[in-house]
């Protein structure tokens, strides 16, 4: 079966390489070879494997009937949606990786396979290497699940684990994030939590089968979190992980991207590095989680190429594993319910005040102080917060 990678970047030459070594074992277990006969990329390869299979003109792939799925890893919604679009009216199904096209134009492109016959998959634009697309749209069919709790991005997620291990701040541990690879030069879709927003918008479109919009989650980066909050998790015995949540709240799902305070006998505690999970709780299964690499050139191409095989075994026939165009209109997030963390450098009379009765984390930090609230709304929490001032940083409960 013939095949084209649309962007030739590190994931895109990935699966080349996965498609490459492991060709035997692909073929048996499909009954036939899926085989490269076009990369396109502006760029040129000289000296590549497949250095007679470059193009530069999309309409060349989109015009060869031999080909029959496409493999989109360029990233970002443009080019990419016009190009994705031409190949599924072009009759060919399509796997991508860009979690950025599926969360904004996912829903469009779903509904234009099924009207030509033909899939669209993104395996790998959640969560890299792990299978958690298939494992919900499959496995967890018979569950209504209730929760999804996410590490879904590993630069985020390395950055917390050495702040927390070696007592690093914020710029200091982002500068050695960027020169080992792991942030990228403008990190600001990481370390914003705009990455794992997208993510979590695309996984709650899954479960709740309409469209989510991500612009809708309110999403906090780790930017604000410093070595000092790292300090008060210890002595309070948790640790601080950015988590993307979705959780059903009656008809539709409460969701956040946030920083929370995570205890250790909670599975996402132990997640450290760059490696992703994705904690997800059905209504008949309970609590499971899947674990993995998150990103990287072969673990995440290594599920672009499972939607490969899953393709070839259905080129006939439409596969309805998305979600409808309309919108989900998502549960109010100021009425979502917390404890906080609070430092702050307001009076101790003045907290009681505003917040009654809380219980005092202390590191004998001369100007400020540590507290923990009550449950309550965000809200209540932010009108409290607000008439309490002096505020350092604030930190939710997981």
């Amino acid at each position: 079966m013939k095949v084209a990678i649309m962007g030739y970047g590190t994931i895109g030459s990935g699966v080349a390489k996965v498609l490459d070594t492991n060709k035997d074992i692909i073929t048996e277990r499909l009954g036939e070879s899926l085989d490269i006969k076009y990369i396109l990329d502006l760029r040129d390869f000289p000296g590549d494997p497949h250095e007679s299979c470059f193009v530069k003109d999309y309409k060349a792939i989109a015009d060869d009937k031999e080909v029959k799925i496409v493999v989109e890893t360029m990233g970002g919604v443009e080019p990419a949606f016009t190009f994705v679009k031409a190949m599924l009216e072009a009759g060919k199904s399509v796997t991508t990786s860009n979690k950025a096209l599926v969360a904004d134009k996912g829903a469009e492109l779903m509904q234009i396979a099924e009207a030509h016959n033909t899939n669209f998959v993104f395996e790998a634009a959640v969560g890299g290497g792990i299978p958690i697309i298939r494992t919900i749209t499959a496995c967890l069919t018979g569950d209504v699940i209730e929760e999804i709790d996410a590490i879904c991005n590993g630069t985020t997620n390395y950055m917390l684990t050495n702040m927390e291990q070696f007592g690093s701040d914020y710029d200091e541990i982002l500068a050695e994030a960027q020169s080992l690879g792991y942030a990228e030069k403008d990190p600001t879709a990481d370390v914003e939590g705009h990455d794992s927003c997208r993510k979590i918008a695309i996984l709650t479109s899954l479960i709740s089968g309409k469209n989510v919009d991500f612009n809708d989650i309110p999403t906090e980066g780790i930017s604000k979190i410093s070595s000092t909050d790292f300090k008060y998790a210890k002595a309070m015995g948790y640790s601080i992980k950015l988590i993307a949540r979705s959780i059903k709240c009656g008809n539709t799902y409460s969701c956040r991207v946030a920083p929370y305070l995570v205890k250790p006998e909670q599975m996402l505690y132990h997640v450290s590095g760059v490696m992703n999970a994705v904690a997800v709780r059905g209504n008949m299964l309970g609590e499971s989680m899947y674990y993995g690499a998150g990103a990287g050139a072969l673990p995440t191409a290594s599920a672009v190429v499972g939607d490969m095989v899953f393709l070839a075994r259905n080129t006939e026939r439409a596969v309805k594993i998305g979600w409808a165009d309309e919108k989900l209109t998502l549960a109010n997030p100021s009425e979502q319910k917390f404890k906080y963390f609070v430092r702050t450098s307001a009076l101790q009379s003045n907290i009681e005040n505003e917040f009654g009765e809380v219980e005092y984390s202390t590191l004998d930090l001369d100007e400020e102080v540590g507290f923990i609230t009550e449950e309550m709304t965000e809200s209540e929490f932010n009108e409290r917060k607000t008439a309490l001032g002096g505020i350092i940083s604030v930190i939710r409960f997981f």
